[in-house]
């Protein structure tokens, strides 16, 4: 038998909702009432800041985790990402009202979020196939998840909150250009899904 046979025989993750991986997800997700009563009821930017950090940083772990040790699963690919926009969210709309992040920066990131996640519906609704999670949209994320808390820590009582400032408007720099090519690099992704669940439906 070749080797597209054996792929294309390989059978799917499925959904296996007990997994690492997505433990791991949902305890970062579970982080973020922390996160909110640190900074608006403890009012200690810095331990926020610390917090939200560590959640971006533990970013890649649950994807590594499930590919070393073949825990790759369907609710973990939506899981996975939906935990990173929630986080990001969660980060902008708490920052915004908290006076610790510039306005436009916020703007611009909220705007492609939504359009993403708009554009995620109208495909559901056409019948279109999953698309994976690129690995220019997880650099886009990752590194806007570290501009976020820099931004946070360079507002509070710190002796180094100024270089916070200066590692802030250098992630974002970075990160928010990426963060806007990656969403232009799924719009050909996008035809190709549509086309593909519609083949399927049609199929089955």
């Amino acid at each position: 038998m070749s080797e597209a046979s054996d792929a294309s025989s390989a059978p799917e993750p499925g959904w296996r909702p007990f997994t690492v991986p997505n433990l791991i997800s949902l305890a970062r997700l579970c982080c973020l009432p922390w996160f909110v009563w640190l900074v608006f009821g403890a009012e200690d930017r810095w331990a926020a800041a610390l917090l939200l950090g560590a959640l971006g940083a533990t970013d890649w772990v649950d994807g590594w985790v499930a590919r070393r040790f073949d825990q790759v699963s369907e609710l973990g690919k939506i899981l996975d990402p939906t935990a990173d926009r929630l986080l990001l969210l969660v980060a902008l709309v708490v920052m915004i009202a908290d006076g610790s992040l510039p306005l436009w920066i916020a703007v611009l990131a909220l705007f492609r979020e939504g359009v993403v996640a708009v554009a995620a519906l109208v495909l559901g609704a056409l019948g279109a196939r999953k698309i994976d999670v690129t690995w220019w949209g997880k650099t886009g994320t990752f590194l806007m998840m570290f501009a976020v808390p820099c931004f946070l820590a360079s507002h509070s009582d710190i002796g180094v909150a100024e270089a916070f400032g200066v590692a802030a408007w250098v992630f974002v720099a970075t990160g928010l250009p990426i963060h806007y090519w990656s969403a232009v690099g799924y719009i050909p992704q996008a035809f190709d899904a549509v086309r593909e669940g519609r083949a399927g439906s049609t199929s089955g």
